[in-house]
Parts: C-alpha cells; sequence; structure tokens
C-alpha cells in the first residue's frame, strides 16, 4: 500500500502525512505542483527527522504520476468527502495508492473520478467536521 498526495496546499500537513508514511513503512508520492516548496522549513519540521526515513517519489504533474500508476498496474483509491462508501467498509488490497486531494480544493472532478476503482468516504470524522486536515 502507497500513500499520494495531489498537489498540497499545506507543509505542515503534507509532513505530517509523510511522517506518518514512514512510521508505517509506506511509500509516498507527492503529486506536484506543490502550494509551497518542497524544501520549506516548516514542511521539514513537521516531518521532523522521520522524512529522512520516508521512501519519497515526486511527480511533476498528475499525468506523469498517472502513468507512472498504470505501468505498475497498481489501483487507485480516492479518499473524499464525495464518496457514498465507507472507508471502513472498503476492501483495501497491497497494490493500493491512497489519494488525498489538496487541502484547499480535494481533488479536481475530472483528474482521478474516471480512472479510480474505489473511493472512499472519511465518515468517521463526524458530521461537523469537513476533513481530517482542515
Amino acid at each position: 500500500m502507497r500513500i499520494a498526495l495531489f498537489e498540497p496546499d499545506i507543509p505542515q500537513n503534507t509532513g505530517t502525512i509523510l511522517r506518518l508514511a514512514a512510521c508505517l513503512g509506506l511509500e509516498a508520492h507527492l503529486i506536484e505542483p506543490a502550494g509551497f516548496p518542497v524544501s520549506d522549513r516548516a514542511f521539514r519540521r513537521a516531518g521532523m527527522d522521520y522524512l529522512d526515513q520516508v521512501a519519497l517519489t515526486r511527480h511533476p504533474s498528475w499525468p506523469d504520476f498517472e502513468r507512472w500508476r498504470v505501468a505498475e498496474g497498481l489501483r487507485l483509491v480516492l479518499l473524499t468527502t464525495k464518496a457514498t462508501a465507507s472507508y471502513l467498509d472498503h476492501r483495501y488490497e497491497p497494490h493500493d495508492i491512497l489519494l488525498f486531494g489538496r487541502e484547499s480544493a480535494g481533488v479536481p472532478d475530472p483528474v482521478p473520478r474516471r480512472r479510480t476503482r474505489a473511493t472512499a468516504h472519511p465518515d468517521a470524522l463526524g458530521p461537523a467536521f469537513r476533513s481530517m486536515s482542515r
């Protein structure tokens, strides 16, 4: 299983997710452009010294990421509040990539939904919360 971040906006959130990936031994993929320089001090501070432990691959664009994913035969799982299925009910597989959208706008409609094989709604947040990152 892998984690992918689509054009993240907030360096602290990105660093935190990369730290989680390092702790869980998951590969992380950053789909650019990011809304901040990836060498930004806040990004490094949020990731702490764990960033040296995460296997991070940067993709210059969505099409580049998508070409790589298809060539690897990996399944995309979009984590979105617009999904009908709960992430708790989703059947995850070892070849999944969990895709998180950007904090300010999620993932644009035409980008992954045409190619996503599964979506999962983070319903455990409760009705008062929009997402885990904003």
